[in-house]
Formats: C-alpha cells, structure tokens, sequence
C-alpha cells in the first residue's frame, strides 16, 4: 500500500516534466495549471548562502523529477508533515501528515522519518526538529520528551536519552541521502523571511518558536519554548495549541504581550508570524507594535527546505 508521500511522488513524476523553472503565475507546460509562488516566500537571496556541512549522498539513477526536488520534513509535537519542495520553495503537491508516536524515542523517530525518506526516493531531506540543535545535534528536546504528548508531564529519562542525540547523522546513516536537520523555526524562517533588515519570526503551533535572521544571515539565538513566561508557565505551555483551545482570548493577549517583548528585545523591522495557529491571529492587536506583522501560511516551514541546499 502507498502511503501519502509514496502517492505524492508517483503523482508529480506523471504530471511534472519540469520542475523548478515555472514563473510567478506562469502556466504549467505539462499540467495547464496555474502555479504562482506562495505568499511570503522570498526569491533566493543572502539567505540560501547558509552554511552547513558537506554530505555526499550515495543514490544514484533517480528520476530527474526526484532528484531535483527536496524532500521537507516539518516534526512537530502534534503531528509529522512531509511534502515535495522544487528548487523555488513551493510544494509539488498535497502535504502529507502523520501523527507525532509517543512515547518519542530517538530511534523511533528515526525510524519512521526514515521510512518517509526512502519511500520519497529524494537524494535531499530537509527537517524541522521542535527543539534546539546545534550543528544537527539535539540539544534540547522540547516535548518531544513528554511520554504522553504535550499535556503530560517531562521523563526524565526519555529527556536524557534525546540529549547530544546526532538527529541529522542517525537519519543519514539510516537512510543514505542528504538529510539536514535544524530548529523548526529557523526552517520556517528560510522559507518566509525577504532578507532585508532584521526579521523576528515566531511559529506558533503545538507549542511556540522563534528565530532571528538579520540582512539574510540566519542569526543564532536561544530556544524560548521551555523558558518562563509568565505566572510561572513556559511559553509553549501559555502560547500552544492546549493553552488556545482552552481560551481564544486569552491566548492572543498572552501572545500580543511576548511578541512586543521580543520586539523591545532585538528591535525587528519587520515581524513574521508562521504555523498552525498563525491563521488564528487577529492583526488588528498589533496595531500600536511599530512594526509590520506579517501572517504566513502553516507550511512556509516546507518551503524553507530547499534552502538548507544552496550555496
């Protein structure tokens, strides 16, 4: 049986004979469909100059269609998402999604990532890991640790067994191919920021992300989602998808009052906001912010993937 990114494969090998060299809103010469790029991903600029290891991959005789696409994996708490990426950053087809497993050992993880990396027949694999990484290693996990999910409480022993974790190695020695791993935030914000002044990126899904990126040079900065808020609570728990389904309301005062905060913080010129939730964002209570706040869409995380390659 396929599963949905076997099925996303076969289909964008039949219906695309080019990828990678339509224009904004020019037609498809094989499907007749019109493809425009997506809101908010920017053209390659400074920011597809990241630097990051060299990796050789061993596949060979793959599909022209394959191997110029990218692979990108976006792990989140709640639920996987994987799509095709061509070389402008826009998805070849439907995402396919598969739920988080938990309890979510290294090796489970990387057993089902795996799985989805061999069935794409991609050479290149970008991911999004919901916790902070350092040169593709885990250096903290974030609820990836909570056995049950993201309501229940950390294991200790779950949490030690995912530190210095070698995430991108393991996936490139279970699957042979290219795989690059980093932050999800800062694979979201590959996918969305122009690469003009300083722009603060927050994704805002199961639980809450940030990321830096100043004239398009992605700049390192510490992962939030642990640290305390307010009332003694993190800011995934206060500005995660628990805390909003238990109260609109309160989840975007919550949120309106840690974006001016970052803000004051690194004095953006232009604020993004990515993720499941982004969608729920009423821009009406940044008014009085100072700065431009722009909404992306859920999978600008997918698009940033192919920038993981540039040079």
């Amino acid at each position: 049986m396929y599963t949905p990114v076997a099925l996303a494969k076969e289909k964008a090998l039949k219906e695309t004979s080019v990828v990678g060299t339509w224009g904004d809103g020019e037609v498809s010469k094989s499907t007749g469909t019109d493809n425009p790029r997506p809101l908010a991903i920017s053209s390659p600029g400074r920011l597809g100059s990241v630097s990051l290891p060299h990796y050789t991959s061993h596949m060979e005789n793959r599909p022209a269609v394959v191997t110029a696409t990218v692979l990108a994996i976006d792990i989140g708490a709640t639920s996987i998402k994987c799509g095709l990426v061509d070389p402008e950053g826009r998805l070849v087809d439907a995402v396919a999604r598969v739920a988080t497993p938990y309890p979510c050992s290294p090796a489970r993880l990387v057993e089902l990532v795996a799985g989805h990396v061999r069935e794409s027949g991609c050479e290149r694999v970008g991911v999004g890991f919901p916790g902070a990484m350092v040169d593709g290693m885990v250096v903290e996990p974030g609820n990836l640790s909570r056995p049950h999910g993201f309501t229940s409480p950390i294991d200790p022993t779950l949490h030690e067994e995912w530190l210095a974790t070698d995430l991108q190695g393991a996936l490139r020695e279970a699957t042979g191919v290219d795989v690059r791993v980093v932050n999800d935030a800062t694979l979201a914000a590959l996918g969305c920021c122009v690469g003009d002044g300083t722009e603060l990126v927050f994704t805002l899904g199961t639980g809450f992300g940030i990321a830096l990126v100043i004239d398009g040079e992605l700049v390192a900065i510490r992962d939030v989602g642990a640290e305390e808020f307010v009332e003694g609570e993190s800011y995934d728990r206060l500005l995660g998808e628990h805390a909003r389904s238990q109260g609109t309301q309160r989840w975007s005062e919550l949120l309106i009052l840690a974006v001016s905060n970052f803000v004051k913080e690194f004095s953006p010129t232009l604020v993004h906001l990515g993720g499941g939730n982004s969608r729920r964002v009423d821009l009406s209570g940044f008014a009085d912010l100072g700065v431009p706040v722009v909404v992306n869409g859920n999978d600008v995380t997918l698009s940033g993937a192919v920038k993981l390659f540039s040079r």
